[in-house]
Formats: structure tokens, C-alpha cells, sequence
């Protein structure tokens, strides 16, 4: 779509990442995490599907309708995306995972890299990246799309894979990174105060309904922070 460098475009690097780690490493994507990522950090849940032994434990995924905010099923488990291998084990958003997992992935984050990640990678991933001119379509995706609108869709910039906080908008302090997802998921690990977050709703973001509870839960959080 562009020339590499020339602007910011959402999703697609990580896609491409995927594959280049596959060929570099001689072995699958879904392989290469497990063995140097989910392994050690003990993320026993997270993959690219749900198996079938544990399928009852994956909730239907819904989706309000934009008009009438009637719930709508967006992904049944049984049967739906994450109920067998994809073809293409994506980067850019091909995994399913528990509360507890990406937790602990975070919390690598925070920590430093926790021997996942040197620590100097970590830096380099929640530092700004983008020149004025890549920042333009992030900010114009964040302000645009409903479901990143409110609240922690401004973050002001964006690091290698997540974005990152430039300005204090609201109750979140300058250093905080993480993002928000699509179907309802919202996580972020706050370096200034230790603290990571993770909510995971299973509601589409087709209105707004789900970016409001994402600023409900951040803002309850921070709230609560005496000190």
C-alpha cells in the first residue's frame, strides 16, 4: 500500500512479521510462540484456536446491533472461528486467550522483558515511533472508528505493535501502552503506577456501547489509586 517508512497502516505489519518469523526460524508461527512466549511465561491457554476439550469454556462472542443495540451473535464457540486451526496464523490478531495469560504477558512487559524480551526491546516497543506525518492516520483511525473513540483511543502515538500515551487526557498517565480490541477487549500496563488492566467483554465494538465501558473500567481503576 505504501512505500515501507512512509506511513502508518493498522494491523498489516504484524501480519507480515508473523510470516517473516516463520521463515527466518524454520518453523510455524504458532510454534515459535509457544516456544519462546507462551512456554515460558506460562500462557497454557492462548493459541490460535480453542481446542476441543475445552471449548465450553469460550464464551459466545456478540455484537450489538449499530441501530437498535440489540444483541446479536457475532462467533458461537462451538463451531465458530477459534473452534479449529486458521490457514493463516495471523499476527495481527489471530489469538484467543484468558484473562490470566494476557496478564502475564503484560506483566513481562511491564517488568522489563522478564528474559522473553531484553529490556532495551521492550523500551523500543513502548517509545513513540511515529513522525508527525505516520501519526496523521493514526490519530484520524482513533477519532473515526466508534469502537476506539472515547477515552483510551487517544492516546497520542503509537510504538512498535501498541499505542502509546503522549498526553494526559484523562486519568491514564504519559508512559501507559497497550490497546484495544475489536471484539470487546481492552489492556493496558501503566509503568508509572505498576499496574496493569484487562477486561475482556465478549461485545463487539459495532457502537459505541462497548468504548464507553472500556472508559468506565479505566477510569473506576484510576480512581482507586490513593497514592
Amino acid at each position: 500500500m505504501h512505500q515501507p517508512g512512509e506511513r502508518w497502516q493498522y494491523h498489516i505489519a504484524s501480519d507480515l512479521l508473523g510470516v517473516l518469523v516463520a521463515r527466518v526460524t524454520g518453523q510455524s508461527f504458532e510454534s515459535f510462540l509457544s516456544e519462546r512466549v507462551f512456554g515460558p511465561l506460562g500462557m497454557t491457554d492462548t493459541g490460535f484456536h480453542v481446542p476441543a476439550e475445552d471449548i465450553d469454556r469460550l464464551p459466545t462472542l456478540y455484537a450489538p446491533d449499530p441501530q437498535t443495540g440489540e444483541f446479536l451473535v457475532w462467533d458461537e464457540a462451538k463451531g465458530g472461528r477459534w473452534s479449529s486451526p486458521p490457514t493463516f496464523t495471523g499476527g495481527g490478531g489471530g489469538l484467543v486467550s484468558t484473562a490470566d495469560d494476557y496478564l502475564a504477558y503484560f506483566r513481562m512487559l511491564l517488568n522489563g522483558g522478564d528474559g522473553i524480551l531484553s529490556r532495551p526491546a521492550v523500551e523500543l516497543m513502548t517509545t513513540p515511533r511515529l513522525t508527525t506525518e505516520q501519526n496523521t492516520a493514526r490519530t484520524a483511525m482513533a477519532r473515526d472508528n466508534v469502537h476506539i473513540s472515547f477515552g483510551q483511543g487517544q492516546h497520542g502515538g503509537w510504538g512498535f505493535g501498541m499505542a502509546v500515551r503522549t498526553y494526559r487526557g484523562d486519568y491514564a498517565p504519559v508512559g501507559q501502552f497497550g490497546w484495544d480490541g475489536g471484539s470487546g477487549t481492552s489492556t493496558y500496563a501503566d509503568p508509572q503506577h505498576g499496574l496493569v488492566g484487562v477486561l475482556l467483554t465478549q461485545v463487539g465494538a459495532s457502537n459505541s456501547a462497548s468504548a464507553h465501558a472500556f472508559h468506565d473500567f479505566w477510569t473506576t481503576i484510576y480512581q482507586a489509586i490513593d497514592a
